[in-house]
């Protein structure tokens, strides 16, 4: 693929396609899960959708990317794609962009970067390395703050929800109240 400078419509529907992403984030917030989602598109039509399901179906490998490509390759009767592009709100693992990589998607949008396991450029480039045998477009950046912001909520928002429920046992040790062998139950005989 060459790289042109994008016209502002296409810069358009990109923030309109990740903005559909940043919504399937939020349901999986909804359901305690990382919120990261992701929009598969197909001339220019929203073909699949996906949101982080890992915990909730017990799948290590039910990601935003993977829920929807399953979806996409199960619609279109083919586990190539080579005319699709995905739209995800976090920077793809190394896990998504191979499969991605595998089923041959033309390009790839991303919202956040993710330093700690992005496999687009923050910790390693799965789709610019030229031993694999194929490639793809990546756009990186998209709607970043707002996908940025949304994790950043979550996890502060987890944070402060785990605080709170240790403080109890934090206020019951500051108020004098100290358990000692004598308040336990003696061992059964």
């Amino acid at each position: 693929m060459t790289d042109r400078p994008m016209t502002d419509v296409e810069a358009e529907a990109d923030r309109a396609f990740m903005r559909l992403a940043l919504d399937q984030a939020h349901n999986a917030w909804l359901l305690g899960e990382v919120p990261v989602g992701a929009v598969i598109v197909k001339d220019g039509r929203v073909i699949a959708t996906g949101y982080n399901r890992p915990i909730g179906e017990h799948d290590p490998t039910a990601h935003a990317e993977i829920v929807a490509l399953r979806q996409a390759a199960a619609l279109l009767g083919n586990y190539r794609l080579p005319e699709c592009t995905l739209y995800v709100t976090l920077e793809p693992c190394a896990m998504c962009a191979m499969a991605l990589l595998h089923a041959r998607f033309a390009r790839v949008v991303f919202g956040a970067r993710d330093p700690k396991t992005g496999a687009a450029g923050s910790v390693v480039d799965l789709f610019a390395d030229p031993r694999l045998n194929h490639h793809c477009s990546v756009t990186p950046d998209v709607e970043q703050t707002a996908c940025g912001t949304l994790l950043q909520d979550f996890f502060r928002a987890r944070r402060q929800a785990q605080r709170q429920l240790a403080q109890p046992a934090h206020d019951a040790c500051l108020s004098g109240i100290e358990v000692t062998e004598l308040d336990m139950e003696p061992p059964a005989p």
